[in-house]
């Protein structure tokens, strides 16, 4: 007879352990796995495909109404059975919307806790049966193969609100459930990423480097996944450490993730170095960012030229960002003096932003009605749209190393 697999989830280790010990003694009942974070839960319910998940609701990076929500549209399969000491009809009716079968309240016996995965796996599996599935052995559906878009932005002046795009982009396409996005940190002396998203990263792409491997099981301990659902490759923690990381190494991360990803957004530092450029010839669409100052429009002039003759302009787009008559400039004189057609204007809203990047919270979220949250996602629209078409068309990286080579030797790198 099948045994019911089980997935422990909460953020407090004696809690997992007095779960396992109830369970312990049930003969139809395996615990094969435990995770302390819903990120974990993640991670380890897509490769382990367990029947039954208990998942805490109060922790710390991902909280479990989320940890859930991802869960059902990522390991549909699988079923959550909600635990906490929280009794209000509130969490219940959220709990259940964001696809838990059941609820739980702690403190619980060993009989309460079998009883409820035993019901639970009766009625999944009768769903399962009328769907004409297999009772004996539920099918384990590998990981999706996914065709990752590399997305690189980059500008050639520092203060123009780059990372704040990308990051707020990265969320917005994870937003509905159904892209995997990976958010890359390429700035490797002063990368920001993290904390725009308010994560202390304790482990990072140098930490990666150092690993041995670089092979998708081992890279997917490093990443950092966010409450919005988007997983991050940080910066090093300290400049010096950005010198363990090797072009070459990046190359190969980036061979690894495309397979795991619908989009790879890769945030480079300001300027043409190994790093950047790498990005920029393997990419599919590079957002220039610009900004509405003199200064910057004179730098990205001279990037546009440098891209065009790397043959890069059909995978250009210009992101004009605090765009606005108060500045002293419209969209006219930007598209006049870069003698190239913007393809998306994001409205100047300096309150929002600050406020959000204060707090911690992408803007997509703190303020998802403002006009600058409209601009991000009119951006994400469009790559969604196109993303079928981009897969198809898609150049394997290894068919880019020509390329990479004629940047370095351009550059004398």
């Amino acid at each position: 007879m099948k045994r019911i697999g089980v997935l422990i989830v909460d953020d407090i280790s004696d809690t997992r352990e007095s779960v396992r010990r109830l369970l312990q003694f049930e003969t139809d009942i395996e615990v094969i796995g435990e995770a302390g974070a819903g990120s974990e839960a993640l991670r380890l319910a897509e490769s382990l495909h367990p029947d039954i998940v208990l998942m805490d609701i109060n922790m710390p990076d991902m909280d479990g109404i989320r940890a859930t929500e991802f869960l059902s549209l990522r390991v549909p399969d699988c079923a959550v059975i909600i635990m906490s000491v929280q009794e209000e009809q509130d969490y219940l009716r959220r709990a259940m919307m964001a696809g838990a079968r059941e609820y739980i309240v702690k403190p619980f016996t060993g009989s309460e806790l079998s009883s409820t995965i035993a019901r639970v796996y009766e009625i999944e599996s009768r769903k399962r049966e009328a769907l004409g599935k297999q009772l004996e052995a539920p099918i384990v559906t590998p990981e999706k193969t996914r065709k990752g878009q590399i997305i690189s932005f980059f500008s050639t002046k520092g203060g123009v609100g780059k990372t704040s795009l990308a990051t707020n982009l990265a969320v917005e396409l994870a937003r509905s459930g159904k892209y995997r996005v990976l958010l890359i940190d390429l700035n490797l002396q002063f990368g920001d990423v993290c904390a725009f998203l308010n994560l202390a990263p304790k482990r990072s792409i140098a930490d990666l480097a150092q690993s041995g491997s670089l092979q998708y099981s081992e890279i997917q301990s490093f990443l950092l996944t966010h409450s919005t659902g988007i997983q991050v490759l940080a910066a090093p923690t300290r400049p010096e450490y950005a010198d363990f990381v090797s072009v070459e190494q990046v190359e190969q991360i980036l061979q690894e993730v495309k397979s795991h990803f619908d989009f790879i957004i890769c945030d480079t530092v300001s300027r043409f170095d190994e790093f950047s450029m790498l990005s920029l010839d393997l990419a599919e669409t590079i957002f220039l960012i610009v900004g509405m100052d003199v200064p910057a429009l004179k730098n990205a002039k001279l990037s546009l030229e440098t891209l065009e003759g790397l043959h890069y302009m059909d995978k250009i787009r210009v992101v004009l960002n605090r765009s606005g008559k108060e500045m002293g400039l419209d969209l006219k004189n930007v598209e006049k003096a870069l003698n190239i057609k913007v393809d998306f204007a994001i409205p100047s809203d300096g309150k929002s932003v600050l406020t959000a990047l204060n707090q911690g919270i992408p803007f997509v979220n703190s303020h998802p009605q403002s006009k600058v949250t409209e601009g991000i996602r009119i951006i994400a629209q469009t790559l969604t749209r196109q993303s079928s078409q981009a897969n198809d068309n898609a150049t394997p990286i290894e068919n880019n190393c020509k390329g990479f080579c004629r940047i370095r030797r351009a550059f004398g790198l």
